[in-house]
């Protein structure tokens, strides 16, 4: 790939996991992760987490811990009522200590929310903050970078764009160069340990963005077979799905782990 540079750097090739409970928070640490994103509800996106999930998790966890500030799935164009709530789960993250946090805001015409941004970043302070993918959501990616890079986010989550990151590749390389050491930029959406170390080599990037999850099948004996729980007939194919759920897989995160481990 022409674009791809090569520059010297101290960064350390890292992963990061998208963990939607405890439970996958500690499959995380234990595979080699080297910090998660605690979140809920992944298939919408991504929303705050409880305050026990993120208690329990800052408490018990050795490696960094960053909810996850989205009031609700959908857009990231937020009435004053959702804003409040974020400003409300950020100062409960500052108190239980996290590592930092992660959100996104956007204007009505697709470009970086500056004023709310900003407002969060001051409150957020002295945590660190990184911005996730509602970048890949605004109108121009180069734009949107350097309005990251001027309010102070440290990192970036970003598929380039694209569907996923490997669709992304020329996109996050050459964000990966405008960047240049200003901004982490941390490739994320459809990563798994067949296509890490690809994305790794073309891109130039360092730390790595994935959920690593797998169906974990219920232990219940009893399952009712004529109702469900879930309203929507496109999560849910048959009742016996209902009774299953999804976590972070500590040997998928092994396997990626080691592939990028290849690049140090």
């Amino acid at each position: 790939m022409n674009e791809r540079k090569v520059k010297p750097t101290l960064e350390i090739m890292g992963l990061e996991i998208c963990a939607n409970s405890y439970s996958s928070a500690i499959a995380a640490q234990n595979g080699g992760a080297i910090r998660v994103e605690l979140c809920e509800n992944m298939a919408d996106g991504g929303t705050t987490p409880s305050y026990a999930q993120i208690k329990r998790a800052v408490e018990n966890l050795k490696i960094e811990v960053w909810p996850i500030i989205r009031p609700r799935g959908g857009d990231f164009l937020y009435n004053n009522d959702e804003f409040e709530i974020m400003k409300e789960d950020i100062k409960i993250c500052k108190i239980l200590k996290c590592g930092g946090i992660v959100f996104g805001i956007l204007t009505s015409d697709g470009e970086i929310d500056k004023e709310r941004c900003a407002e969060l970043i001051e409150l957020a302070k002295p945590m660190p903050v990184a911005f996730h993918r509602a970048f890949d959501m605004s109108n121009d990616l180069p734009k949107a970078l350097e309005t990251l890079i001027e309010l102070g986010f440290v990192r970036v989550l970003s598929s380039g764009g694209a569907e996923n990151a490997h669709k992304g590749i020329k996109v996050l390389n050459r964000l990966v160069n405008q960047a240049d050491g200003r901004i982490q930029i941390m490739p994320g959406a459809g990563i798994n340990p067949q296509n890490i170390l690809e994305i790794a080599t073309k891109t130039g990037a360092f730390v790595f963005h994935s959920s690593a999850r797998v169906k974990v099948l219920s232990k219940m004996k009893f399952k009712n077979s004529t109702t469900k729980m879930a309203t929507s007939n496109n999560e849910i194919e048959n009742a016996n799905d209902e009774y299953q759920y999804e976590q972070t897989s500590e040997d998928l995160v092994k396997k990626m782990a080691q592939q990028i481990s290849l690049k140090n």
